[in-house]
């Protein structure tokens, strides 16, 4: 597995809010947006602002909407990698949140959580591409 982080999701209370200090204070511009979630393209990875409550339902966890509410994510290049890669962490300690699914935006998608909690999405999809560098981008 390369080491690689691909997409960071920070669940927010307010996505308004939360746009709104990015968008102003850092001067980001998202690249995509919804009722849910907005993405902005970064430098090699994507960082995406996710409503609490909408980021656990993604999760298939509850009550974890406290402040900080977070998931990191690790992008594949192909959908048959999200098993195996579920697989390696589930045999290094790690916790399954959710079983590898389609959700409804489309790809594959499965979280496990570290040995401290700490949610991983281990994600295929097929809008975002992968460069030899392990870089994702934003495309759709």
């Amino acid at each position: 597995m390369k080491q690689s982080v691909s997409v960071i999701t920070l669940g927010v209370a307010d996505l308004a809010r939360s746009k709104r200090f990015y968008a102003e204070g850092f001067g980001w511009a998202p690249v995509f947006e919804n009722a849910d979630i907005v993405f902005f393209q970064m430098n090699g990875f994507v960082l995406g602002t996710f409503r609490k409550e909408a980021l656990d339902e993604d999760m298939n966890r509850t009550g974890s909407s406290a402040p900080g509410t977070y998931s990191l994510a690790h992008n594949v290049a192909q959908r048959d990698g999200v098993a195996p890669a579920m697989a390696q962490l589930l045999a290094a300690g790690g916790t399954l949140l959710r079983a590898a699914d389609a959700p409804p935006h489309g790809g594959f998608r499965g979280y496990i959580a570290d040995p401290d909690g700490h949610a991983w999405e281990i994600a295929w999809n097929p809008h975002w591409p992968i460069d030899e560098a392990g870089h994702v981008s934003f495309g759709i």
